[in-house]
């Protein structure tokens, strides 16, 4: 892994010339991302990000924290906070952020800690990759969430994204999940190796969470078929 997100995180941090992230999908043309994005303030975030943040209690892992805004946002609330990601830029990014507990880490690894709230936010559901692979976060999840803890996850359904037949019915590929994507992303006329990611529509999700011995409520919907889910034991 070149670690060409992380790259743009760090870039933009320390003013070494940030340029935009370009992201490609096997269904999506190349895109431009702007890094600022990912350093947005609470008041400049989703209302999806904003109720999951008003949600929080407890201890706090941040999952996949990218620059860190919801992490910095919490600390800042007095919350105890642990931030991973398994991009070293990313992390180092959130260290000179100011973040007090932000370390390269995957998920899966975690051990002998338990903890009140799980974000895991801006598509949280991409992280399992696949539909296959979904159960074993989800366990994992689980494994360190306290008897009262919280799972706070969000979304898409992109079934948009996919030609509708007259029926109302839509062309989705036969042979997989029609949310199981590969990505790949482009930083200063570098490519990283494409990686799968996964968007779940929530009644996908909910069936995915009952089946792993938790339970799921919807808390909101976005404007455009996102939304934020919480699940608890």
């Amino acid at each position: 892994m070149k670690d060409l997100f992380g790259k743009a995180i760090l870039d933009f941090q320390i003013k070494n010339n940030p340029e935009n992230i370009i992201t490609e999908t096997n269904i999506s043309e190349a895109d431009d991302m702007d890094v600022a994005y990912l350093f947005r303030t609470y008041n400049e975030m989703p209302k999806l990000e904003q109720k999951a943040l008003q949600l929080s209690k407890g201890k706090i892992l941040d999952l996949g924290c990218g620059a860190g805004s919801h992490s910095l946002y919490l600390q800042e609330k007095g919350f105890e906070v642990t931030s991973i990601d398994i991009s070293e830029n990313a992390i180092n990014a959130c260290q000179l952020r100011g973040l007090k507990n932000a370390k390269v880490q995957d998920v899966l690894e975690i051990e002998n800690e338990k903890f009140d709230t799980i974000l895991l936010l801006m598509n949280g559901t991409g992280i399992f990759g696949t539909l296959s692979e979904t159960a074993k976060y989800l366990q994992k999840l689980k494994s360190i969430l306290t008897p009262n803890g919280q799972i706070l996850i969000d979304s898409s359904d992109i079934i948009y994204m996919f030609n509708e037949n007259e029926d109302g019915s839509f062309l989705v590929p036969a042979d997989n999940y029609y949310g199981e994507l590969t990505f790949i992303i482009s930083y200063k006329n570098q490519t990283e190796e494409p990686f799968p990611w996964l968007y779940l529509d929530y009644n996908t999700l909910q069936n995915a969470v009952i089946a792993n011995g938790l339970q799921c409520e919807l808390i909101e919907e976005g404007e455009h078929f996102d939304y934020l889910a919480r699940l608890t034991l």
